[in-house]
């Protein structure tokens, strides 16, 4: 059974590898896969199964992924499964008011078929000072807090791709958790955010671990016989597990046997390095190095 650890303040205990909710709102068609036909969405809920199955008890999802049909897809998969795992969603900010995102969280809610989520997180890729200031102090937080003293979430976050903007939320102290674009291609995070929300005990979520395929497609341009595919995926993720910094890696998985792969890498992982100990500026690398040659 996969291994689970502390998400930060939060106080779940998450499983490593996360199911990401994206794949069931999304279509690939060059891939055969389209969760909004009933054989796709039939599909898609034998995958959520096969990995509850397996250990995953974190599933991350969105109202916008396909117009809400990630979110109804778990919620049939897992209605009669609730207490197996953790659930998140995510809701927005720009341009709604307090109410606007109570009306979102209560309408995900029906959709996942439950009565509350383990986590809700504004969902940002890059936030602007006036993003801060219209989440912090004009309502949204407030309308998030209000809604864990009912009990509809239980912990509050948010998402970033771009991490340094980020760091004016993280420094509020107002959030758990947060989920963080975070690969081997994207290292910026490693720099001063991942450190940031450490020193927080925030939750440390990661989007993107196998680099939603750019990792991939770019060796397949440049040096097509560098490695097989598969290699590439297991060493991304790998990246990503090895850093003490993130609690869990959010993939998205098609098919139970996607499920069974990741799993059994997570499960026979056994880290050698801290990649939060890395070095990333030229004078560190050579610093490490002559250290070696000594």
């Amino acid at each position: 059974m996969i291994g689970r650890v502390r998400f930060g303040r939060t106080e779940l205990q998450v499983s490593r590898l996360a199911l990401g909710g994206y794949p069931f709102g999304g279509v690939n068609r060059a891939r055969g896969w389209d969760p909004f036909t009933a054989e796709g969405k039939a599909q898609a809920i034998r995958t959520i199964h096969a990995a509850l199955d397996a250990g995953v008890n974190y599933i991350d999802t969105a109202p916008s992924y396909g117009d809400g049909q990630s979110e109804r897809i778990i919620g049939e998969a897992t209605s009669k499964r609730r207490t197996q795992f953790a659930l998140a969603s995510k809701v927005g900010y720009r341009g709604l008011s307090a109410s606007d995102v109570r009306a979102s969280i209560e309408t995900s809610l029906q959709r996942l078929q439950t009565d509350h989520l383990d986590v809700i997180q504004f969902h940002g890729g890059m936030y602007e000072p006036q993003d801060v200031t219209h989440i912090l102090s004009e309502g949204l937080l407030e309308e998030l807090l209000r809604l864990r003293e009912r009990g509809l979430v239980r912990a509050t976050g948010f998402t970033v791709e771009e991490p340094w903007t980020a760091r004016p939320l993280i420094a509020s102290g107002q959030f758990d958790m947060v989920q963080v674009r975070y690969n081997l291609i994207y290292q910026s995070a490693a720099l001063h955010v991942l450190n940031e929300a450490q020193a927080a005990d925030l939750g440390v979520a990661v989007m993107r671990p196998m680099t939603s395929g750019m990792l991939q497609r770019i060796a397949s341009y440049l040096a097509p016989e560098w490695q097989t595919a598969h290699d590439l995926y297991d060493a991304a993720l790998k990246f990503v597990l090895a850093d003490s910094r993130v609690h869990c890696a959010n993939v998205g998985m098609r098919w139970p046997e996607e499920v069974q792969r990741n799993v059994a890498l997570v499960e026979s992982f056994q880290p050698n390095f801290d990649m939060a100990r890395l070095p990333r500026l030229t004078a560190e690398i050579y610093r490490t190095e002559d250290q070696k040659e000594n």
